[in-house]
């Protein structure tokens, strides 16, 4: 009798848990039933007391309205974002990560000094070097430019700290191997370093690449030209003082989150792993 009352209690805990993941993934899939919900919706549909599960009609064609919007350049405000990350990533990972293996393996009397200063640069707010960074980005004629975009945002202290910490806990008798093979610091990051720390590269630069499409405050203010907006400073133009489009707004929305989904579902198995690996919270 005891075994079958402790079975019925193991049952009873996994029918809670259960219905506790599926009462939190119904949780978290509101926000985009509510993107998809507005986006195919009409604006009397949106902004009506009388809330409905799904739209009276719903409105496929909001989709190629928005693409044929021509006061707000969607479809390039998408291309510039996903240049803008993908290069900004790439080029993170790999300063930060030569910075990071630089400091944890390269014998160097001043490495420690050198990391503190970089750790430092942390708890300096960006609204304090936003400034000056504008400044000499003018100046070198960059303004409504990729390069203006990405350039300043390249080097992450963050990505450098994670990257070294890594690198401190790395097997060194690969690194020895590698070595007696007669490869030298930087042969050893590319051939054996990298192949072997691609969980902590998808995790930092899923971080990266997601921090990128998401920026808004840089580009609004360096993307002046409509053909420099991204995604992000192309959503907030759907709502001014003059105009309100909710449905458009909502749709553009649900787009622009279709590329941080695959990456996240691409790399999923990584990402965990590199997260268990790097210690990031």
């Amino acid at each position: 009798m005891a075994r079958v009352h402790d079975d019925a209690l193991v049952r009873a805990g996994r029918a809670l848990r259960l219905v506790l993941l599926v009462a939190l993934a119904l949780l978290f899939l509101i926000p985009f039933y509510l993107l998809l919900r507005n986006g195919l919706a009409r604006e009397e549909d949106i902004t009506s007391p009388d809330w409905t599960f799904f739209p009276s009609a719903v409105q496929w064609g909001n989709l190629s309205e928005l693409f044929d919007d021509t006061s707000v350049p969607f479809a390039r405000s998408l291309l510039n974002s996903a240049l803008i990350a993908v290069v900004t990533t790439a080029g993170t990972l790999l300063l930060a990560s030569l910075a990071g293996y630089g400091l944890a393996r390269i014998p160097y009397r001043h490495a420690n000094k050198v990391f503190y200063a970089i750790l430092g640069t942390l708890m300096v707010p960006a609204a304090v070097t936003f400034v000056p960074t504008f400044v000499l980005v003018s100046s070198l004629g960059w303004v409504s430019t990729l390069r203006g975009l990405i350039v300043p945002t390249l080097f992450s202290a963050f990505a450098c700290f994670v990257f070294r910490q890594y690198f401190l806990g790395f097997p060194r008798e690969l690194e020895d191997a590698a070595r007696v093979d007669g490869l030298g610091y930087w042969r050893t990051y590319w051939r054996v370093v990298v192949p072997n720390a691609r969980p902590v590269f998808a995790a930092v630069g899923t971080i990266v690449f997601i921090g990128a499409w998401n920026s808004f405050l840089w580009p609004l203010v360096i993307g002046q030209d409509r053909s420099a907006w991204t995604v992000q400073v192309a959503l907030s133009s759907f709502t001014t003082s003059q105009v309100v489009r909710l449905h458009e707004l909502f749709i553009a929305a649900a787009v622009s989150i279709v590329p941080l989904l695959l990456v996240f579902l691409l790399f999923q198995r990584w990402i965990v792993a590199g997260v268990e690996r790097s210690g990031i919270d």
